[in-house]
């Protein structure tokens, strides 16, 4: 039997129900990070999903380089800008090419992190360990096969990552003496496509983050080549991005092997 009570009730659930899908996409709280290769794979795609999980906070990643980031930073199209650099080599970056910063002082920024860049190669070349003489000639190009240093009888293919110029100028700078990369290159884009060009490449070398090591890829022992990872903001940092570093400072450890 159908009546107006019938009709209240089945309005009310319907409401009721709309009420409570409505409240949860509210509620979504969505956070814009702008990442070079160091920060993507470190500390980002380590804590995306259990953070979406534990606190309800989702993180949109931009993975498309540092200087990309602070661009995007600067167009307020991300809550803040991450890589693999001291705050004043990362400016000195976007210097070097030509951009120009509206306002240096609008800037807070903060270490949240190390990254240990690792040298990886194709495992034909079968080198255990390389000195940074070595490495040094071979990234400029001065060495050019790999039995000039003890491994197999191969052309070196250095692969260069256009879309990780922190993680290339901090090798360039500690494990090359500022010394230029070679101009005969293989070009790659990320972190990742990095990786698999050189696993596809026989005689193929490359810089990575230490989170990309495995037994896919030979990596030769090689003094050790670090960094901060910085994270900046433009003004203070927005309650989402104080949520996530608080995230990070607790829960998130465990995610990231801390």
């Amino acid at each position: 039997m159908r009546d107006g009570r019938g009709k209240i009730f089945g309005v009310g659930l319907i409401l009721a129900l709309f009420l409570v899908a409505t409240t949860g996409m509210v509620c979504a709280e969505e956070l814009k990070v702008g990442a070079g290769a160091a920060p993507a794979e470190n500390i980002f795609k380590k804590i995306k999903d259990p953070m979406e999980k534990e606190i309800g906070l989702k993180l949109i990643l931009i993975d498309s380089g540092p200087y990309e980031a602070l661009v995007a930073l600067d167009k307020g199209e991300v809550d803040a800008a991450s890589g693999g650099l001291a705050f004043g080599d990362w400016l000195n970056m976007m210097a070097k090419k030509s951009y120009a910063i509206p306002d240096k002082n609008a800037y807070k920024y903060r270490v949240i992190g190390k990254d240990i860049i690792k040298v990886i190669a194709h495992k034909d070349v079968k080198v255990a360990e390389l000195s940074k003489e070595q490495l040094q000639g071979i990234f400029t190009g001065k060495i050019a096969n790999w039995k000039e240093v003890g491994g197999a009888d191969l052309p070196i293919v250095v692969v260069y990552g256009a879309q990780i110029p922190g993680t290339q100028a901090v090798f360039q700078k500690q494990a090359m003496s500022g010394e230029a990369y070679t101009k005969n290159i293989k070009e790659a884009t990320n972190a990742p496509d990095v990786k698999e060009k050189v696993k596809a490449t026989p005689g193929a070398v490359a810089l990575a983050p230490v989170t990309l090591v495995d037994d896919s890829v030979s990596a030769p022992k090689i003094p050790e080549v670090g960094r901060p990872i910085t994270l900046i903001t433009k003004g203070e940092p927005s309650a989402t991005v104080i949520k996530m570093l608080d995230y990070l400072r607790g829960p998130g450890k465990k995610h990231l092997g801390q």
